[in-house]
């Protein structure tokens, strides 16, 4: 009976396809995972390509985390065969420290085949998928939707910002391999906070780590180019029961330092173009300047010092020193959130929100900035207070307007949804944007009129540095207008304290 047996399988053994090595349960076990692994990438492709709507998280299962598991499954197979190999070794079945091949035997063919076979498909599958991982970790969909809860205010704002059509890449990373690395480093980390909730509430925005300008932003705008002026019109709307409307007409001084193209004066003087600056901050933000240098072309250097907060010894050991370029005004150029006056005021222009109704202005930016702990809830009582106060206060108005209502309700919704997120503790106060100086200190950080040199001359606040004020109209009054500019006229009296102080020192509470 034993020698049946033993018959039997060496019967077997001769009607393997392959060696002996090959016929354990780790192989067959990494094989299986390989094929499976194989299959479901082949059937999220499949998908992905017939699917009307792209999902973030087909791109993260089929080009990085199955790969690995198709691998992992190929290596385990042969780490087996090479296991069961030295176990046979170890018996006496086989006798040879390394498998001997032996093409003259079929066996020996077959296997050497299938191994080339397999090598090529593990070698030709790992090429494809980190060749479309790649193409996948530098999209605006993994950068924006992968880790949903995270970056979706980012994401959100970056939806609506000028550059939407301006990969994510393309200002985060830039070309060259060194800053691929170094986001792909950086982005580990991120992986690992995410996954043990170790990330801040709300995002910093990355100062530290973006590239210079002229490496990202000057691939498409050219500051050398910038000259003469650009008019700016500006409608706004008082918190008032008839939302008082005014109108502002600026003429933007954008030229900068090149005489081949226009004035040598104007905003863009300070790219570096024929002048040189750099300025010391000792807040991360750079909200705070301490001092700031300018350099011409002649080499004639002047250093404008923060007289109101004069640098203690220690924290002169602390400073920043940065070159300026486009991004310390640009701060926000695809991540805005818009202060709610803003975005009511623009509202309003457009008719979205119909400034007929009473109050509207004050009852829309109240509703907005009421700090609430989720969206949900946000939506919902945003919906009860306008609703509620034009039933309490105007019941006339309340059923006659009842559609005028609704669409404000709706605007002021989707204002909300697009510039707070409570969950990532993020609304406008939290990320101050340098163009202007209205409820930021923006342009006030350095002109300010207390930045001072060793001469007495200071950084000018005066309205006229960068724009002329052409033209100023309000509601039921007189246009008042004049091409060599008129005088500011504050829309509330308040004397000539808006001569002496900042914008943002009332503004910033709305």
């Amino acid at each position: 009976m034993t020698n049946d047996v033993g018959a039997t399988l060496e019967e077997l053994k001769r009607k393997r396809k392959f060696p002996n090595a090959f016929y354990n349960p780790i192989t067959l076990f990494g094989l299986g995972l390989s094929l499976l692994s194989l299959a479901l990438i082949s059937f999220l492709l499949v998908l992905d390509y017939f699917s009307a709507t792209s999902k973030p998280y087909v791109g993260v299962i089929a080009f990085i985390l199955l790969p690995l598991v198709f691998i992992a499954g190929g290596l385990t197979s042969f780490w087996g065969a090479w296991r069961y190999h030295r176990h046979l070794a170890k018996k006496g079945i086989v006798v040879y420290h390394l498998p001997r091949v032996d093409l003259n035997d079929p066996r020996h063919l077959r296997a050497t085949l299938f191994s080339l076979a397999a090598v090529l498909a593990v070698g030709g599958t790992a090429a494809f998928t980190s060749y479309q991982a790649y193409e996948y970790t530098e999209s605006d969909e993994f950068c924006g939707t992968t880790c949903h809860s995270v970056m979706n205010p980012e994401f959100t704002a970056y939806q609506f910002s000028p550059h939407a059509r301006v990969g994510c890449v393309e200002c985060h990373i830039g070309s060259g391999a060194d800053y691929f690395v170094k986001s792909k480093l950086s982005g580990s980390y991120q992986v690992y906070a995410v996954a043990f909730n170790k990330y801040p509430r709300p995002i910093p925005t990355p100062i530290q780590n973006l590239r210079p300008a002229q490496e990202t932003c000057e691939q498409c705008h050219w500051p050398k180019n910038f000259f003469s002026e650009k008019l700016h019109k500006n409608s706004y709307f008082l918190s008032d029961e008839k939302n008082t409307r005014w109108d502002l007409d600026l003429l933007m001084k954008i030229g900068g330092g090149n005489i081949e193209v226009g004035p040598t004066s104007g905003i863009h003087w300070h790219m570096n173009i024929a002048n040189v600056v750099t300025y010391g901050t000792v807040d991360s933000s750079r909200q705070t300047i301490a001092w700031v240098k300018s350099r011409d072309s002649a080499g004639v250097e002047r250093i404008y010092r923060n007289t109101d907060q004069p640098l203690s010894a220690e924290d002169s050991s602390k400073v920043m020193v940065r070159k300026m370029d486009c991004l310390d005004c640009h701060n926000r150029p695809s991540h805005a959130y818009h202060p709610p006056a803003m975005s009511v005021n623009t509202a309003m222009t457009y008719g979205w929100i119909d400034p007929s109704l009473p109050y509207v202005k004050s009852v829309a930016v109240d509703a907005l900035d009421r700090g609430y702990t989720t969206n949900t809830v946000a939506m919902d009582s945003i919906r009860v207070l306008l609703s509620d106060y034009y039933e309490e206060k105007y019941p006339d108005i309340a059923r006659r307007d009842r559609g005028k209502i609704e669409r404000t309700i709706q605007e002021v919704q989707k204002i909300y949804s697009r510039n707070y997120f409570p969950e990532m503790k993020v609304e406008w106060r939290k990320f101050p944007d340098n163009i202007g100086h209205l409820f930021y200190p923006g342009c006030f950080r350095c002109h300010d009129g207390k930045h001072v040199d060793a001469e007495g001359k200071s950084l000018s606040r005066e309205c006229n540095v960068c724009h002329t004020i052409l033209a100023q109209q309000f509601q039921d009054d007189k246009l008042r207008l004049s091409l060599g500019g008129v005088e500011y006229r504050h829309p509330v009296d308040i004397g000539d304290a808006w001569k002496e102080m900042n914008c943002n020192d009332c503004h910033n509470s709305r």
